[in-house]
């Protein structure tokens, strides 16, 4: 059973990226849920993920490592919400596994895999709690971040 995630967007509270890639949709969702895969695109480079640790069901917990250049690490724990293979994913941070609260959620993410004349429509909604979340994420680089590993994502697709 899965929580039917809302995909209407919220412009006070979400970030949006959507693109159309040159790829079959279940590599885009093999990229997301296979750890060997999510550890060659997900963060933007100068930074790695030298870890992923996902266990993609309803209620599973997953944990992406990031690194800085310096090799500092950066764990994201969060929860899958909905799983619907080769077309959606929608995990959180609100959780870390089991769930157990995380100390501050911040966001849930909502991503859609469409089949587009060939293609596929890659969407991901960032869901933030606040508007004051959303505008933090923004500040941070949401859009320069997220695309970069858009391309990279893309790039990898190609490849595999």
């Amino acid at each position: 059973m899965t929580a039917q995630a809302n995909t209407a967007q919220d412009a006070n509270r979400d970030l949006v990226l959507t693109r159309l890639i040159d790829a079959p949709r279940e590599k885009l969702y093999a990229a997301w849920t296979q750890p060997e895969l999510v550890t060659q695109w997900f963060a933007p480079k100068p930074w790695s993920t030298p870890k992923a640790v996902l266990d993609v069901r309803v209620g599973g917990a997953s944990v992406v490592t990031m690194a800085d250049e310096n090799g500092t690490e950066y764990p994201n724990p969060g929860q899958y919400l909905e799983v619907v293979p080769n077309e959606k994913l929608v995990f959180t941070d609100a959780y870390i596994g089991d769930w157990e609260p995380s100390a501050k959620p911040f966001m849930t993410v909502i991503l859609t895999f469409t089949e587009e004349a060939g293609k596929t429509r890659y969407t991901a909604i960032a869901r933030h709690w606040t508007a004051e979340d959303r505008k933090t994420h923004e500040d941070m680089g949401f859009h320069e971040g997220w695309g970069q590993c858009a391309d990279q994502l893309e790039e990898l697709v190609k490849r595999i």
